[in-house]
């Protein structure tokens, strides 16, 4: 699809994954924050489940109205340290 379509169906792509898994993780993570999402590949993709040459690309595209948020949420950088941990007035002595 060129970009003369993708303006013409007011829809942009925002992110572009290898592979269905990653394109449907950036999916979730968008709907969440409640952005709608529409996910754009080549139907022989999912179907070999290989990405070479472009075949198992996912496009990634939102409403243009919701392009800068979902760009900004995309943008953030994973939080680090402690996936979990033990609250401070919790003792690991018995």
């Amino acid at each position: 699809m060129g970009v003369q379509q993708e303006q013409a169906i007011g829809l942009t792509t925002v992110y572009v994954a290898q592979g269905m898994l990653h394109a449907m993780v950036i999916r979730g993570a968008l709907e969440s924050a409640g952005i709608p999402v529409m996910l754009s590949y080549e139907a022989i993709g999912p179907a070999i489940g290989i990405t070479v040459d472009g075949i198992g690309k996912v496009e990634v595209r939102v409403p243009a109205e919701w392009e800068e948020e979902a760009r900004d949420l995309l943008d953030v950088e994973p939080k680090s340290g402690e996936v979990f941990s033990v609250p401070p007035d919790m003792t690991t002595e018995e």
